[in-house]
């Protein structure tokens, strides 16, 4: 019994890679494009799941409330191009503090502490998205072995 739920904990849980495969979020280009077309509203809901984010602290890190995507939702709205390339450099961003860290949870740990020559943490730079470029730097110092 216990083996099953741990295997259906594994697939609910399944890496942000994995489940967001059909979005090319791999190059800046591809983030370009894709938010030009703008993203489905449930594409947020389902990031929000994976990233183990609530879904009001996703929204503000998009700077947008979580009733208006709530409302696009129910419209079947895209998100405008900003949110949605802001949308899609944070699971991009996701995908790599998984692959670097080992998991969602040890990066949402990592976000949520401050960097040594630092008051904020790196969650605090999440709302913009030249901050989500910044963390995306960090963490490529980080798995290149510098001391952050």
């Amino acid at each position: 019994m216990f083996e099953v739920t741990k295997a259906i904990m594994a697939l609910t849980k399944s890496s942000i890679g994995k489940r967001f495969k059909s979005l090319d979020v791999g190059n800046d280009a591809a983030i370009f494009f894709a938010a030009r077309s703008g993203i489905k509203p449930i594409v947020f809901y389902h990031f929000a799941e994976a990233a183990q984010l609530a879904e009001k602290e996703l929204a503000r890190l998009i700077n947008l409330s979580a009733r208006t995507i709530s409302n696009y939702k129910d419209q079947k709205k895209p998100l405008a191009r900003v949110e949605s390339e802001h949308l899609l450099k944070l699971i991009a961003l996701y995908e790599k503090g998984e692959e670097i860290l080992g998991g969602v949870e040890e990066f949402n740990h990592w976000l949520r502490k401050p960097f040594w020559d630092r008051v904020d943490c790196p969650i605090d730079w999440l709302d913009t998205p030249s901050g989500v470029d910044l963390v995306t730097a960090e963490l490529d110092r980080l798995a290149h072995g510098y001391a952050l």
